[in-house]
């Protein structure tokens, strides 16, 4: 080998964890493994930087063949067999792998190495004529299936009809003749579908393997997966290629997988499942219901207790949860693979907490195994444990949390009917790679087959939604639309109601709770404790108890955006610091919008200031409200910003209004002065017209009446004993002289008041950052401004020229395809141009005053990833809805310990190998 070439292949005991972006998640493990001298069947991985060459340049790496001959070379010595020998074959496996593994990837192809020839040294070597035709029609079912693209129904319908006519109902029970006639029709069924013999050569089928794992790099799903999880499409996959060790040699062998902790509760222990005489996809496809650890033990205990041990070991070594792949081969254990395990929400906090009390880890650390993604999925609401219900059947808590939905029996159907609003509840006899997508528009899953680490519970897991899995008495028939359980049919658009957390299912809709999280929020952690079971409580234990850590170590305050006394009270209870937006515009809707008409279409000034009269008294006791229920808090107030329209009267009805009184000769002089009026101020675009500061400036009194109100309502609180600290937000502003002209008068109208009440009233006046040239005039605009509060809503959308609405319903999809965008800059901040814009705006406005205070009022103020990067441009507080006020508090105090938003975890997908 040229040794200035790049080494793009790595024996197992090359490696280590710490190499996930090389050697992918599932490679960096296994060399771990092997480093600490657990029993790991030998292999060798093919990095990353192989796959991207692969990606950028269409073709393999002209060195990658070369060091796969020599680590091949190595593998057979290390064992003392060879790749495709007719007396004792080595066989691998090749597995997928990269540093975020995900649905959409290839899934693994067992067996390698094996043809007509290798599979009568196999019968040789093995003593086992029936396991050496087993182990061949799986690796042509495989390999026909992921790597030559037959639709893989083709094999299980060929299989299914093997079994019928033998009269039996399980694999196992097939006979090696008949996996000797099924081989023969599955090279058939290759054939008649690819027009090409399934490959005989063992070192071409490796190599095709291989090249198969790079392309499902780029496959839909993956891509998919990718986008909802935020993960970078240009990291690639890595390979893996391991010696094969089986678990289908009979009654002394068989494979499993198993958890250092239960993924579903957090609760310590040893969960799992096992199957006798089967291998990896047996246990994780569904289509045989599994053993548990403590059938295992009684099967072989010896073989029981040593994975104990290891468990052990594996899980001090990572200081956390493992989920770990194991096969028996007549009675000796093999480790397949180790990872940090998924987990659910309320497994996530138990555990983290939990591992704090073992002392395996820090508090600071257990703060970083948590995100407010999972926190939020723990306040979603539950079943009401006092209604009525009606009880269908009940599997496997694979995934807690209460879902409910109509039923559809595939995934075109899931995604179809999301997209036109209805929930939806995906039903399974157990689900693959290719239910992905339903699986994601699906409010939960129900499957009949599959246990805690079937394909359902392991992804459903992953992307938080609630699943109930094993349900066995539910005989699902996709094709005819019906499932059945004790006597009841339920069709398709039927409507059920799962619970994750206990595996129940329910005929028609429940009624559901708040959860136990929220109760806590709401009203104290010794209220919420009183009412929940024990399991419960030591989640909601650990949530107070990781949240309190946050509170204590975070930097970054978090504020609500509330509008009303009933909002601000709930964000003060979810532990709001105060209200970084009050949008002053909903107070003058419904039965106030005739007296904001009149003040826009007023013809003289009289007409308006009597007009503007009217609305002080309101306003006022709007600002009493929010003051109280925030006393002692700061209150940022915008000033009013609506476009212009929201507050006239609809130009099209009365257009229609005054032309049908023409036409009847009944004419109404007001309508047509009023429709003029209207016409004179009619807009194009009133997103971007008179709006914001410029309605202040153009419609006198306007901003005045708000000014006062303000003041008059701080002044009855402080001298009702109260601790109002109500800050005033002048909107829109993209000039320094809008904002010289709104303060001076605002100035002007709060020293009045200060003297005619008599009370000394301190009201800081600032700007809401929200377009770009407010951003890059800061140095000018914190000239007039006390502080700053970025508007990221509208600044993304005047960053990028485009609204939401029309991003979203128009090329938003479209966008994501192309790769324009990973995530839609209006859920998670455009950190490159609309953060820019913030990191220049904060720091050039302090440059010009000092102790500038700045804070986030856009919705990205709740979103876990946007919070990390306001912590690191150094603003003070970010705001958000009250509900994502405790995801802010907890994002903020983990952005402290520079730790990211977590993607899911190393492996999302149990293997099937």
């Amino acid at each position: 080998m040229n040794p200035s070439a790049k080494k793009l292949v790595y024996h197992f005991s090359e490696g280590d964890k710490d190499q996930k972006d090389l050697l992918g998640g599932k490679g960096a493990n296994l060399a771990e493994m092997t480093r600490l001298g657990l029993p790991v069947p030998p292999g060798f991985t093919i990095t990353t930087e192989a796959c991207r060459h692969y990606l950028e340049q269409g073709r393999e790496p002209d060195q990658l063949r070369v060091q796969v001959t020599m680590a091949l070379r190595r593998l057979e010595d290390e064992v003392g067999r060879r790749l495709g020998d007719s007396t004792d074959p080595l066989l691998v496996s090749v597995r997928s792998g990269a540093r975020y593994s995900m649905p959409g990837m290839m899934e693994t192809v067992l067996n390698v190495g094996l043809n007509d020839r290798s599979v009568l040294g196999l019968v040789k070597a093995s003593g086992d004529e029936r396991f050496a035709w087993d182990s061949y029609r799986r690796l042509i079912q495989m390999f026909g299936k992921t790597v030559l693209g037959v639709d893989g129904e083709a094999f299980a319908s060929a299989l299914d009809a093997a079994k019928a006519r033998k009269g039996v109902e399980t694999d196992v029970e097939l006979e090696a003749t008949d996996l000797q006639a099924l081989v023969e029709e599955f090279k058939q069924i290759i054939v008649s579908h690819t027009g090409e013999e399934f490959p005989q050569e063992p070192r071409r089928q490796l190599d095709l393997a291989t090249r198969s794992v790079f392309d499902s790099w780029n496959t839909d799903r993956a891509r998919l997966y990718r986008r909802r999880e935020r993960i970078p499409h240009d990291l690639g996959t890595a390979v893996n290629v391991c010696t094969m060790v089986f678990g289908n040699l009979g009654a002394t062998s068989g494979t499993g997988v198993c958890f250092t902790r239960d993924p579903a509760t957090g609760k310590p222990g040893v969960y799992g499942d096992y199957l006798a005489n089967a291998q990896g996809e047996d246990v994780v496809s569904g289509i045989r219901n599994t053993l548990s650890l403590d059938d295992f033990a009684e099967l072989d205990p010896d073989s029981y207790k040593q994975l104990t041990s290891i468990m052990r070991r594996l899980e001090t070594h990572y200081r956390d949860l493992c989920d770990i792949e194991f096969t028996v081969e007549r009675g000796k254990l093999w480790m397949l693979q180790t990872r940090v395990g998924k987990r659910t929400a309320a497994a996530a906090f138990r555990i983290a907490t939990q591992l704090v009390d073992e002392h395996l880890i820090t508090l600071d650390e257990a703060l970083e195994r948590v995100t407010g993604a999972q926190l939020a999925q723990l306040m979603f609401p539950q079943f009401d444990a006092d209604a009525e219900r009606t009880l269908l059947t009940k599997g496997m808590a694979a995934s807690p949390g209460a879902a409910v939905g109509r039923v559809v029996f595939d995934s075109a159907t899931a995604v179809k009917w999301q997209a036109r609003g209805e929930r939806v509840l995906l039903v399974r006899k157990e689900t693959n790679p290719e239910d992905l997508e339903g699986m994601i528009a699906a409010t939960g899953i129900l499957t009949s087959r599959g246990g805690k680490t079937s394909h359902a519970a392991v992804v459903a897991r992953g992307m938080g939604k609630t699943a109930v899995c094993g349900a066995e008495s539910l005989e699902v028939d996709a094709a005819g639309l019906v499932a059945t359980a004790g006597g009841v049919t339920v069709k398709e658009g039927d409507v059920l109601s799962i619970d994750g957390s206990t595996g129940e299912v329910f005929v028609g809709e429940l009624a559901v709770v708040p959860s136990p999280v929220v109760l806590y929020l709401e009203e104290g952690l010794d209220v919420a404790l009183a009412k929940v079971d024990e399991g419960t409580a030591d989640v909601v234990r650990a949530v107070d108890r990781l949240l309190t850590h946050a509170d204590g170590v975070r930097r970054l305050r978090v504020r609500a955006n509330a509008d009303t006394g009933a909002d601000a009270d709930r964000a003060r209870r979810m532990g709001a610091e105060g209200i970084g937006l009050c949008r002053t515009e909903h107070m003058f809707l419904g039965e106030r919008r005739p007296l904001i008409e009149r003040v826009v279409l007023a013809d003289t000034a009289e007409e308006r200031e009597a007009a503007l009269a009217e609305l002080v008294t309101p306003q006022t006791e709007d600002f009493v409200e929010l003051l109280t229920a925030m006393d002692g808090l700061p209150t940022t107030i915008r000033l009013l910003d609506p476009p212009l329209h929201e507050f006239l009267p609809d130009r099209a009805e009365l257009m229609v209004k005054v032309a049908v009184a023409k036409e009847r000769g009944e004419e109404n002089a007001d309508d047509e002065r009023l429709l003029a009026a209207v016409e004179r101020l009619h807009e194009s675009n009133p997103m971007l017209g008179l709006r914001g500061v410029r309605l202040g400036l153009t419609v006198p009194g306007l901003f005045a009446l708000q000014v006062r109100a303000v003041a008059q309502a701080a002044a009855r609180r402080v001298k009702a004993g109260g601790d109002p600290r109500p800050e005033i937000m002048v909107p829109l502003v993209g000039s320094v002289m809008e904002l010289h002209l709104i303060r001076d008068e605002a100035d002007a109208i709060l020293a009045e008041v200060r003297e005619s009440e008599g009370v000394d009233l301190h009201i800081p006046i600032g700007t809401m950052v929200e377009l770009p040239r407010a951003a890059l005039t800061a140095y000018r605009v914190a000239e007039a401004a006390d502080f700053f509060s970025f508007g990221t809503n509208d600044l993304t959308q005047t960053t990028w020229g485009f609204s939401r609405d029309d991003v979203e319903a128009a090329f938003f999809a479209a966008y994501l395809d192309k790769g324009v965008f990973t995530v839609s800059p209006f859920e998670s901040l455009d950190v490159d141009g609309v953060g820019r814009l913030v990191d220049i705006a904060t720091r050039e406005g302090r440059a010009t005053r000092p102790g500038l205070k700045v804070g986030i009022c856009g919705e990205h103020g709740g979103d876990p990833e946007s919070i990390h990067f306001f912590h690191r441009t150094d603003v003070d507080y970010v705001s958000c809805s009250p509900f994502r006020v405790p995801v802010a508090r907890l994002e903020a105090g983990r952005a402290v310990l520079g730790q990211p938003e977590a993607h899911a975890s190393d492996d999302d997908e149990i293997e099937k190998g």
